[in-house]
């Protein structure tokens, strides 16, 4: 139980670093949260730099991987001596994808208010399931190209991730493992709610880069 927490804390802590918020600042000065859609993850960063967009993807994406294998080596030290089952490592693994998607979207620096977590989710979950993540990257390119909408590539590719998940059989048998992997898809999907209400309602705007 003590090894959870420790997860679960660390996991969250390292979630929790507000890369678009950083970046943006740093290097042009500007509050992420008072432009655009106000959120401080890759899209809306790269509404101002394109640049910082994509660093922003990927400092986001690595701090969700780095949340796992810091939980794989919290619990093989924890273990010290005893070989960790398949199984309790893919537990664990998830349940450190959750809180740093968690921890991204309800940053205690940030007054809780944080990202959507799409690209923290996407870091974490594709050293679980990298077959079913890459499944729902096309999935969610595909949507992109269709529709210019990055919300609804997002929304769609996030809903449907435990579905590869489960039909490819990397939960590794672990039904904990499949239920973590959907309660961060919904969580994530939930988030969405203001993009979604204004897809239903035609005010999406579609997605413009500004180079820089």
């Amino acid at each position: 139980m003590v090894s959870f927490l420790i997860i679960a804390g660390s996991s969250y802590l390292i979630g929790s670093i507000p890369f678009g918020y950083i970046l943006l600042r740093a290097f042009r000065g500007q509050d992420v949260r008072k432009s655009g859609s106000g959120n401080i993850g890759a899209t809306n960063v790269a509404r101002s730099s394109l640049a910082l967009g994509v660093a922003t993807l990927l400092l986001d994406a690595g701090k969700g991987a780095a949340a796992v294998l810091a939980a794989l080596l919290i619990s093989r030290l924890w273990n010290s001596g005893y070989p960790l089952r398949e199984s309790d490592a893919a537990i664990r693994a998830a349940l450190a994808g959750f809180f740093a998607v968690l921890g991204h979207m309800f940053p205690a620096w940030l007054r809780f208010k944080g990202g959507k977590g799409v690209a923290t989710a996407l870091g974490s979950f594709v050293l679980i399931a990298p077959k079913a993540t890459l499944v729902m990257i096309g999935v969610f390119a595909f949507t992109l190209l269709a529709f210019r909408f990055v919300s609804l590539g997002s929304v769609i590719a996030v809903a449907l991730f435990p579905l590869p998940v489960w039909l490819l059989r990397e939960y590794h048998d672990e039904p904990l493992v499949l239920t973590i992997i959907a309660a961060a898809s919904i969580m994530i999907v939930l988030k969405h709610h203001a993009n979604i209400r204004r897809l239903i309602l035609g005010t999406e705007p579609h997605f413009q880069l500004r180079h820089g």
